[in-house]
């Protein structure tokens, strides 16, 4: 008799069933954090949003009250994404951006029903969205490397309290892996040139 549990083949990420959300990747909000290089965090969160646009994938970017301390979203953003970066959602102090009809109505109207988020910082940015997400029925990726918080301590607690509620933490490098599914495919075959441009060339 055969005990083990049977569970439904695992589907891949792909540019069809998935979006790319990118939260508050300002000057200011990342300024603030320690858990991650700044170089790095901003290299993964281009190379996110260059494979996303490499397949086709929707971006929804937000900023935060750019012309508070927040600052700015980073300017790199707009050289890979142009017209996601220029129709950002700017949110006016609302801090879970999922509370921002525009921002709801902009994942909605992507048409997936899994995402792939990462923001500044994990443990509000990123957090209040992703559970309020989770609890509408999406289902939510939580890329670390691509998000920053404040101290390791509000980083570990901010990914507990999300893999409770049912997100699924992940790595630039697992995200774009998943998303090329051959490497010998054409999509695989540009993914893996921005791998080793992006990350492998700097390890």
């Amino acid at each position: 008799m055969n005990t083990i549990n049977q569970r439904e083949a695992y589907e891949l990420l792909t540019a069809d069933n998935a979006a790319l959300l990118l939260i508050d990747h300002q000057d200011g909000t990342m300024g603030w954090t320690s858990t991650i290089p700044r170089g790095e965090l901003k290299r993964n969160t281009l190379l996110l949003a260059k494979a996303a646009k490499a397949i086709g994938m929707p971006i929804v970017m937000t900023t935060s009250m750019e012309t508070e301390a927040q600052g700015p979203l980073m300017k790199e953003l707009r050289d890979v994404a142009p017209e996601e970066y220029d129709s950002r959602i700017k949110r006016e102090g609302i801090v879970d951006a999922y509370m921002d009809p525009a921002f709801a109505k902009a994942v909605k109207d992507t048409g997936r029903n899994r995402l792939i988020i990462a923001g500044v910082t994990t443990e509000v940015c990123v957090t209040f969205p992703t559970i309020r997400a989770l609890r509408e029925g999406f289902e939510v990726f939580v890329v670390e490397d691509a998000s920053a918080a404040v101290t390791k301590t509000a980083e570990s607690a901010a990914m507990r309290r999300m893999e409770k509620e049912g997100a699924v933490p992940v790595s630039t490098l697992q995200i774009v892996a998943e998303l090329a599914r051959s490497w010998a495919l054409p999509e695989g075959k540009i993914l893996n040139k921005f791998l080793f441009e992006d990350l492998f060339s700097r390890l």
